[in-house]
């Protein structure tokens, strides 16, 4: 095996030395997953709280009915992407996912930026999630007459600040995954299975009070110009080229679209899981597709159904679904709205730590994070300090930062890693054309370049403030890169690691 000597940022790492680490004796993860498995995995990070109160906000306030054509749009984006990320997890069937893939692609600077982008949106999603766990988990408690004392009060269920059940429902989960693949799946798979039961009852019930003439076809006009907001910071980079307002109209539901997508992310975190699933090359692209195709159906049902059973007008924007069953009369279906929500919740969290402890791992066995953090816990086979100091951070960031605001930078994270993927296909047909695939993108170049413009497009309907945010922690990233990573890296010759392999036990 040959490893790049060049001090160049844009040396690349081998694509035999990354594939070939499922077959090395110093890889040590134990391979636990088959294809169903994966599309757990899937489910139980896509489908979180989003799928019960996403469609109600961004139709009273972005899209109006047309917020169900913004599920479809960002249904396609997604599932574009998917098929890009389905021929590189089965070309390169490893952990790191994205990161690796550019890595062999592009070279070590853009690996870099893509794993910083990941590293991004996984930690922050933690912390977005378990704050709005909490939040849901209190309002379920308070729905079933449960009251807090007040001393307890202050710490349950808030936005901002110290909060207890985040904090407790963070350390829970960590521990569980740090236990091992085998034990967090088997927890997955209960968690799933209870919180599709929950919205199969909801689908099912709010069908029944479906009226036709709150989905009547029209796109609601966007408002004046008396309306439009002069926060140039809070408008969309589409926006603000084209002086629209963001809201209503085909505007609207385009602008929509990026938030909607939050809901769908966390797919691509099945491609982390490659090195600890049997048969990989093809077990991903299945898990991948069948995962998004499921979770994209429930998306659209229960969006049909929340506009369907009250007028875009008058949803209530604090708990859409909740409200509308009990504007219907059906106040039972309140409670599972809130307990499918709590569940929904913490299977995101269990899979994100999942995907983010791999990300890391991958970018430590590479030497572009201390090494440390690769070392695998020989009982469990995991990579468990890792995932207990992840989430540290994760409660750390998620009780001294207004997490919920920072949310659509989840997004921007995960959308630049799909564009960089997307056009890895495209790269890597041509330059590598004689790497096995077990999957294969249909009709490309055409799919991964139309993968490409649907990113851009949902990075430019991203308001400015974002695009600052993300701009900033790009700049560090790059400082942290230049300081400690790039003289670290195992592809660097002044690096003591320099030749030792991706793993070092």
């Amino acid at each position: 095996m040959s490893l790049d000597r060049s001090t160049s940022i844009f040396r690349r790492l081998p694509a035999e030395e990354a594939s070939g680490l499922r077959t090395t004796a110093r890889h040590e993860l134990a391979r636990v997953y088959k294809s169903r498995d994966l599309v757990v995995l899937g489910l139980g990070v896509m489908i979180g709280a989003g799928i019960f109160s996403i469609a109600g906000r961004q139709a009273a306030t972005v899209a109006g009915p047309g917020v169900i054509l913004s599920f479809l749009i960002a249904g396609i984006a997604m599932l574009l992407a998917a098929l890009c990320y389905a021929e590189l997890s089965s070309t390169l069937p490893v952990s790191g996912s994205a990161y690796t893939y550019t890595f062999v692609i592009f070279g070590e600077v853009f690996a870099w930026i893509i794993g910083w982008s990941l590293i991004l949106e996984m930690q922050l999603a933690i912390s977005v999630v378990a704050r709005a766990w909490s939040i849901y988990f209190a309002q379920t408690l308070t729905d079933l007459g449960v009251t807090f004392p007040d001393w307890l009060a202050w710490m349950v269920g808030k936005p901002e600040g110290f909060d207890l059940p985040m904090l407790l429902i963070i350390c829970l989960l960590a521990l569980i995954v740090s236990a091992g693949a085998r034990i967090g799946l088997r927890a997955l798979y209960v968690i799933v299975s209870a919180k599709l039961l929950a919205i199969g009852a909801i689908i099912v019930v709010g069908a029944l009070h479906f009226d036709q003439a709150n989905i009547d076809g029209k796109i609601p006009a966007p408002p004046g110009p008396a309306a439009q907001s002069a926060d140039l910071l809070h408008t969309t980079i589409i926006g603000a080229a084209f002086g629209e307002p963001g809201s209503f109209g085909w505007f609207g539901i385009f602008a929509a679209a990026p938030a909607i997508a939050f809901a769908y992310i966390g797919w691509d975190i099945v491609a982390t899981a490659a090195e600890e699933t049997n048969d990989a090359a093809r077990s991903i692209p299945t898990g991948v597709i069948r995962g998004l195709v499921l979770a994209t159906v429930l998306f659209i049902s229960v969006a049909v159904v929340m506009v369907g059973m009250v007028p875009y007008d008058q949803i209530d924007q604090g708990a859409p679904l909740a409200n509308a069953f009990r504007h219907v009369g059906e106040g039972t279906m309140a409670h599972v709205v809130n307990l499918g929500a709590v569940l929904g919740l913490t299977s995101v969290i269990l899979v994100l730590l999942v995907g983010l402890t791999r990300v890391v791992f991958s970018m430590a066995r590479d030497g572009l994070l201390p090494r440390g953090l690769s070392v695998i816990n020989r009982r469990y086979r995991s990579p468990s300090r890792l995932t207990l100091i992840i989430g540290a951070v994760a409660i750390v960031l998620g009780e001294t930062v207004p997490v919920l605001t920072l949310e659509p930078l989840v997004v921007m994270g995960t959308v630049f890693a799909f564009m960089f993927v997307a056009a890895g296909v495209i790269v890597m047909r041509r330059a590598m054309p004689d790497l096995p695939r077990g999957f294969r993108v249909p009709w490309s170049p055409v799919v991964p370049a139309l993968a490409v413009l649907a990113s851009v497009w949902l990075l430019m309907n991203l308001q400015v403030v974002t695009w600052l945010y993300f701009a900033a922690w790009m700049a560090f990233g790059l400082i942290v890169y230049l300081l400690y990573s790039r003289p670290n890296s195992i592809l660097d010759p002044r690096s003591r690691h320099f030749g030792q392999g991706r793993h070092r036990r």
